[in-house]
């Protein structure tokens, strides 16, 4: 069975981190392009994230280059998320996946909620 599971969301205060992660099992992470994507409330699911399988590049949306890093672990078939200076507009549900373009994710995590505030 293929499958994504989430960990790490939760409340934080602007300017704080959290580091998501996710963990793959039936398939091996190394061998796709991986990506992290989000929904806030009333908008679309978007992309924020992706790291490649071909060369290991990464993709950032402007939103949140410079804060968010994307990194994966093959040791233990893992992907993470570290997000540093948070803000409120960063409030949203989160998803790990199998690919960086949503039409075509094969394999979706079950989200994790991150809301900043104070």
């Amino acid at each position: 069975q293929l499958q994504l599971v989430e960990s790490g969301g939760g409340l934080v205060q602007p300017g704080g981190s959290l580091r998501l992660s996710c963990a793959a099992s039936g398939f091996i992470l190394d061998y796709y392009d991986i990506g992290w994507f989000r929904q806030a409330p009333e908008k679309e699911r978007e992309v924020i994230s992706c790291l490649k399988a071909s060369d290991d590049s990464t993709y950032y949306a402007d939103s949140v280059k410079g804060r968010f890093t994307i990194s994966k672990d093959n040791a233990k078939n893992m992907m993470s998320l570290q997000m540093n200076s948070l803000k409120p507009e960063d409030t949203a549900v989160y998803y790990c996946a199998r690919g960086c373009v949503r039409e075509y994710v094969e394999v979706w995590g079950q989200g994790t909620l991150v809301t900043v505030s104070s």
